[in-house]
């Protein structure tokens, strides 16, 4: 697990460490780990046109007037001695980092008002983590006028809110940011974690000086591994899990398909299927137990209720005899539009239950839509109804009653399919059913989906839900077997 920390954990290790170094070091790491990723950049950019990396090659550096400004500075000066045509623009009042500065024109760089139209790499390093969402004007008319082929931000994408991630007004579009320390929430949570492009961390010593517990949670391959139940030897079908699943109806049986496509493809060992499109699934999936209802169903060590049900009273009889028993719940799609009419059901369950809800039923649950902060409204939500939630999006965001949230770092715009939601749900169940408690499945299921839908979706193709289904397998055996590559792969 590791996590991204909030500007003000961010601030307080930096001012622990910097006593402790002579004065600039902190400036100097940073500009260093940011020039040597802006070359290998460079590198990769040109290598097609015969280009020698950073030699010969155009940079713009848009400047603030603080830290972060010279950060971007001092970067772009080690270019400058590398053979790099730098061009550094004041955005605020003609004010920069004056050492910077310096700096960089000794280098053989320029500052200047008006630089050229276009650049191979553009620097933005117009606001820090102490900078308030949106842009000056002059930098919103210098980004709309210079065309460059790789956008940088520095440590955040200038203009986005740092702690929450959202982005209520102007904010950079970068295509890479390199980052100092550790992660900033703004990276993993909101429009701003699309807004950051790829991040690569610089490692500037703040370790050891961070309080221990991050804002916002990450998931690793490495905790999956951990987490999950592995068969052993003594293990048989009934021991390694069973799931429950009441999902679909004659009208929408594909919700049941997918759900217990999702269950199958985790670690349990026995699927029992409850519901009205027991034909569909006794044809797809062999391996299924079907029953007409939850009660005839039998023993289960988790239920996934709601996908397709409906909204009738056959519907809410189902999630009533899932919240009574002893077992822990994942409550998606229709089962969340019921408990946002009778909340009173979920408020006699004794077992743990995970909500699954995209924006719109989070409204039909909480009153009102997230906020830009959606990591709060997630907490808030969970807090709220003492469970778990996992609030659907580009970055799905997984929140605990105690106020612990996580960021899940393998989403896609891909995953924005009918029926998507239904193998995580399905996938989530299981998990669950196998002895994860509710929080570190909805984070596995969640990253586990991710994964698959990167696999589905190789070149760019369009896919469905049966695609992110049928390389869920696949998906796990690489996170399982090490093979999974950095979080966000």
């Amino acid at each position: 697990m590791n996590g991204a920390w909030s500007s003000a954990a961010v601030r307080r290790a930096e001012a622990e460490l910097m006593p402790q170094l002579p004065p600039g070091t902190l400036m100097q790491r940073a500009a260093a780990g940011l020039a040597a990723a802006c070359a290998r950049m460079l590198k990769t950019l040109r290598s097609d046109q015969g280009g020698q990396g950073v030699y010969g090659s155009t940079v713009i550096v848009l400047a603030g007037p603080g830290d972060n400004g010279g950060d971007a500075l001092y970067a772009a000066a080690r270019l400058a001695r590398r053979g790099a045509r730098v061009f550094a623009v004041p955005v605020m009042r003609s004010r920069v980092h004056p050492l910077a500065a310096a700096a960089l024109t000794q280098a053989g760089g320029r500052l200047t008002s008006e630089p050229p139209p276009s650049c191979d790499l553009l620097l933005d390093g117009i606001l820090g983590i102490g900078g308030r969402p949106g842009l000056p004007d002059r930098a919103v008319e210098l980004l709309g006028r210079i065309k460059s082929r790789i956008t940088v931000a520095v440590d955040v994408p200038s203009g986005v809110d740092v702690d929450t991630g959202s982005v209520p007004a102007s904010a950079v579009a970068a295509d890479h940011t390199v980052t100092f320390g550790v992660r900033k929430p703004c990276h993993v949570l909101g429009a701003a974690a699309l807004l950051s492009g790829r991040v690569h961390l610089v490692d500037i010593g703040l370790s050891g000086h961070l309080d221990p517990h991050p804002m916002v949670r990450i998931a690793e391959a490495g905790d999956l591994v951990e987490w999950w139940h592995t068969p052993g030897p003594d293990d048989d079908k009934y021991t390694r899990g069973v799931a429950g699943i009441a999902a679909g109806s004659a009208k929408y049986p594909g919700a049941a398909v997918l759900a217990v496509s999702g269950a199958l493809a985790g670690p349990t060992g026995y699927v029992r299927y409850a519901g009205s499109a027991a034909d569909q699934v006794r044809r797809r999936y062999a391996e299924a137990v079907c029953t007409d209802t939850v009660k005839e169903a039998g023993r289960v060590q988790a239920w996934l209720v709601g996908p397709g049900i409906g909204a009738d009273e056959s519907a809410l009889s189902a999630v009533r005899d899932v919240l009574a028993g002893a077992a822990p719940a994942v409550i998606d799609a229709d089962a969340l539009t019921l408990i946002g009419e009778y909340p009173s059901i979920l408020a006699g369950c004794e077992a743990p239950v995970v909500l699954t809800p995209h924006d719109r039923e989070f409204e039909r649950l909480y009153g009102s839509a997230p906020s830009l902060d959606r990591a709060g409204s997630a907490a808030a939500l969970a807090k709220r109804l003492n469970c778990t939630v996992l609030l659907k999006g580009h970055h799905t965001v997984v929140a605990d009653a105690d106020g612990t949230v996580w960021a899940n770092p393998t989403g896609r715009p891909a995953l924005a399919t009918a029926g998507s939601g239904d193998v995580l749900a399905g996938l989530l169940t299981s998990l669950m059913a196998s002895g994860m408690d509710g929080v570190r499945a909805a984070v596995a299921a969640a990253y586990l989906h991710g994964k698959a839908g990167g696999i589905a979706s190789a070149g760019h193709r369009t896919i469905t839900s049966t695609d992110v289904a049928r390389a869920l397998p696949l998906a796990i055996g690489q996170v399982l077997s090490g093979g999974a590559g950095q979080a966000g792969s």
